[in-house]
C-alpha cells in the first residue's frame, strides 16, 4: 500500500471551481486522504448576496482524484447550522456500508459542530462518479466529482486523450432551497422550478445578472479532451452539446462502453458520461450548453447554461459559433442516444449479466396524494413505489439490522403492486398510498431481476432511478405495460449497459438484474429530489454470507449517533 498523504483543502473565499485540465500522469497512486470543512459562503458570482452551504468554500465542491483500488478517507467537519451526510455516488462500497452516506439509511447525520470520517476502497472501480450530500436539499451546492484513474500502466480501452476535463451541470436558486421545499411540503404542491442552470457553477448569461463570470474552456488544435460530465443538478434531466463538435461516447456511470458518435447527449441527475471531444477546428469560439429535457407536460426551468469552448490563439473579439439545441420534449433524441448505449462487454472489462434469477420484480414508481387537513387542496402530492410512501427512520436502518434493534423498519415490502391494472392509462386508480418504513430482503450472492414500470395516477415521467450499493445491467426497456411473457424475450443478456442510474421512460418500464454480493443495507430512489422527498424511494436489506469476507464490517467508533 502506497504511502498516505494528507490533502487538507483550506477554507476559501472563492466560489467558483477553477477550470483545471490535469495531465494524465499528474496523479500519482496512493492512498487518498481529503477534509471536508462544510461552510457557509456568499454566493455573489451567481448573481446573489444569499449564503450557500459549501464544501471547502467551493461551489461545486473539491474534486477527489484516485485510483481504481485506493483506499479513501474523507473527513467530514460540520461548520453549518444543517445536519449534514455525504454520498459516494456509485462506489459500490464492498462491506462498508457504514461509508455510503444516506442519512437514516446508512447513518445518522453529522450533527453541527461534529466530524466523521468516511473509509472506503475503490474495488474495481474507474471512470467517473461523484459525491453530494445525501439529506434535505442540501446536494443543491453540496457536490463534486470523484474521478477514478485506472491502475498505473493500465491504458483506457480508447485513445489516450491530451488532457481531461470534468463538467458538472447543476441547477441554481436565488432563494434558499431548504425554504423552498419546506414551503411546498407545507402546501401540498410542488415546489418553484430553479431559477438557472449551471456549468461548473457558472450560470452564464441570464436576464437580470450583471455578472459576467462565465466558465471557458480552452483547448489546442488537434488534440483530444476526454469530459467527464456529471449531471448534479435536483430535478432536471439535461441535453448538452458543443457547437461544431461531436462526441465520442465512451463510459457512463464508471463503467465502459463500446464507443458511438453522437453530437447531442442526454444525462439524468445522478448520471455520469465520459466523453471524447476532438479538438477538430484552427481556431474559434464555439457554445457549450446544457438545455433540459421534459417529455412529461410538467413545468420545467427552460433556461441554458451556456460556456466557451476556447481554441488557443483565437483573439478574444472573436464571436462565439453558437449551436441549436433539442426541444424541451425531444424524446427521439433521448431514447437515441439511451439505445445506443452498450457494455464494452471485453475479455479485460466482460459483462457479467446473471442468467440465472433467484427473485423476480415488479416495482411501480410514480406519483400519488394523500390526506392533508392543513394543504391548499386538502391533499398533498406524495411519491410511491409499489403504493409504499417509504417514511425515514429515526435511527439509521443499517444500525437497526446490525444491532437487532426491533422496530424501525419491517422486511414485507412486496415483490410486486398491490393490484395489477393500465398502469400508464389515464384512468384514477389507486391514488391513495400507504406509508411504511419497509424493507425487502435477500440472500448474499442471490440475483434479481427487477421490473420498474411507469405510472400515470397524476402524470407519466421519465424517473432516473440510483441504486446504492450495486451496479446493475439494463436488460430491456419499453412503452407501456410490461408484459413478461413477450418482453422478456427480447432482453438483451450479451452486453446490456451497466449502470447505478437508470430512467424509468415516461409512460413505459425498464428492466434490470444484479447480483446481490455486497452485504448491508441500500437504498434505492429516485434522483429527482422532490420524488424522494416525497417518498419515491425503498431499500434492499442483504444477508451476510458465509464466513467473514462476505459479511459486513462492524460500524466505525467515529459513527454518528441519532
Amino acid at each position: 500500500m502506497a504511502a498516505a498523504a494528507a490533502v487538507a483543502f483550506g477554507i476559501r473565499t472563492m466560489l467558483l471551481l477553477a477550470i483545471c485540465m490535469l495531465p494524465l500522469s499528474s496523479v500519482e497512486a496512493m492512498v487518498r486522504h481529503y477534509k471536508f470543512n462544510v461552510v457557509m459562503k456568499n454566493a455573489t458570482k451567481l448573481c446573489s448576496t444569499k449564503p450557500i452551504v459549501t464544501v471547502n468554500g467551493k461551489f461545486p465542491g473539491p474534486t477527489i482524484y484516485a485510483r481504481e483500488d485506493d483506499t479513501v478517507l474523507v473527513k467530514v467537519v460540520n461548520h453549518v447550522k444543517y445536519n449534514l451526510s455525504i454520498h459516494w455516488h456509485g462506489v459500490k462500497q464492498l462491506r462498508t456500508g457504514w461509508a455510503d452516506g444516506p442519512a437514516y439509511i446508512t447513518q445518522c447525520p453529522i450533527e453541527p459542530g461534529q466530524a466523521y470520517v468516511y473509509n472506503f476502497t475503490l474495488t474495481g472501480q474507474r471512470g467517473t462518479l461523484w459525491w453530494h450530500s445525501h439529506i434535505l436539499w442540501l446536494r443543491a451546492t453540496v457536490h463534486g466529482a470523484l474521478v477514478i484513474l485506472p491502475k498505473l500502466g493500465v491504458p483506457y480501452p480508447f485513445p489516450k486523450p491530451n488532457r481531461e476535463q470534468v463538467i458538472i451541470l447543476s441547477e441554481w436558486w436565488k432563494s434558499d432551497t431548504e425554504a423552498i421545499i419546506n414551503e411546498a411540503l407545507k402546501s401540498g404542491l410542488a415546489p418553484n422550478v430553479s431559477d438557472a442552470h449551471t456549468i461548473n457553477g457558472h450560470v452564464g448569461p441570464i436576464q437580470g445578472c450583471s455578472s459576467k463570470a462565465g466558465l471557458t474552456v480552452k483547448v489546442k488544435a488537434g488534440e483530444s479532451y476526454l469530459l467527464r460530465i456529471i449531471n448534479g443538478a435536483l430535478n432536471e434531466e439535461l441535453f448538452f452539446k458543443v457547437a461544431g463538435h461531436k462526441f465520442t461516447v465512451v463510459e457512463v456511470d464508471a463503467t465502459y462502453i463500446k464507443p458511438f458518435n453522437t453530437n447531442t447527449i442526454v444525462i439524468a441527475p445522478g448520471q455520469t458520461t465520459n466523453v471524447l471531444l476532438k479538438a477538430n477546428h484552427k481556431i474559434g469560439n464555439f457554445l457549450l450548453a446544457a438545455s433540459p429535457f421534459m417529455d412529461a407536460p410538467i413545468p420545467v426551468d427552460n433556461r441554458t447554461a451556456t460556456a466557451t469552448l476556447h481554441y488557443q490563439g483565437t483573439l478574444a473579439s472573436t464571436v462565439t459559433t453558437l449551436t441549436s439545441l433539442p426541444p424541451t420534449n425531444a424524446t427521439a433524441v433521448s431514447t437515441a442516444f439511451t439505445e445506443s448505449l452498450r457494455s464494452l462487454n471485453s475479455k479485460e472489462y466482460p459483462a457479467r449479466v446473471p442468467l440465472k434469477v433467484d427473485h423476480n420484480l415488479l416495482f411501480t414508481v410514480g406519483l400519488g396524494n394523500a390526506p392533508c387537513a392543513t394543504c391548499v387542496n386538502g391533499t398533498r402530492l406524495v411519491a410511491d413505489i409499489n403504493n409504499v410512501t417509504f417514511v425515514m427512520p429515526k435511527i439509521s436502518l443499517l444500525q437497526a439490522k446490525f444491532f437487532n434493534i426491533k422496530g424501525v423498519f419491517t422486511d414485507d415490502f412486496s415483490a410486486n403492486p398491490p393490484a395489477l391494472f393500465n398502469f400508464t392509462g389515464s384512468q384514477v386508480t389507486n391514488l391513495r398510498t400507504t406509508k411504511g418504513t419497509r424493507v425487502y430482503r435477500v440472500g448474499y450472492n442471490s440475483t434479481i431481476q427487477l421490473v420498474l414500470q411507469d405510472t400515470g395516477m397524476i402524470t407519466p415521467e421519465n424517473h432516473p432511478i440510483h441504486l446504492h450499493g450495486f451496479n446493475f445491467f439494463v436488460v430491456g426497456k419499453g412503452k407501456g405495460n410490461f408484459n413478461p411473457n413477450k418482453d422478456t424475450q427480447k432482453f438483451n443478456l450479451v452486453d446490456p449497459v451497466e449502470r447505478n442510474t437508470v430512467g424509468v421512460p415516461f409512460g413505459g418500464w425498464v428492466a434490470i438484474r444484479f447480483r446481490a454480493d455486497n452485504p448491508g443495507v441500500w437504498f434505492m430512489h429516485c434522483h429527482l429530489e422532490i420524488h424522494t422527498t416525497w417518498g419515491l424511494k425503498m431499500a434492499f436489506v442483504v444477508d451476510n454470507g458465509k464466513g467473514p469476507n462476505e459479511s459486513l464490517l462492524p460500524p466505525p467508533s467515529d459513527l454518528p449517533k441519532c
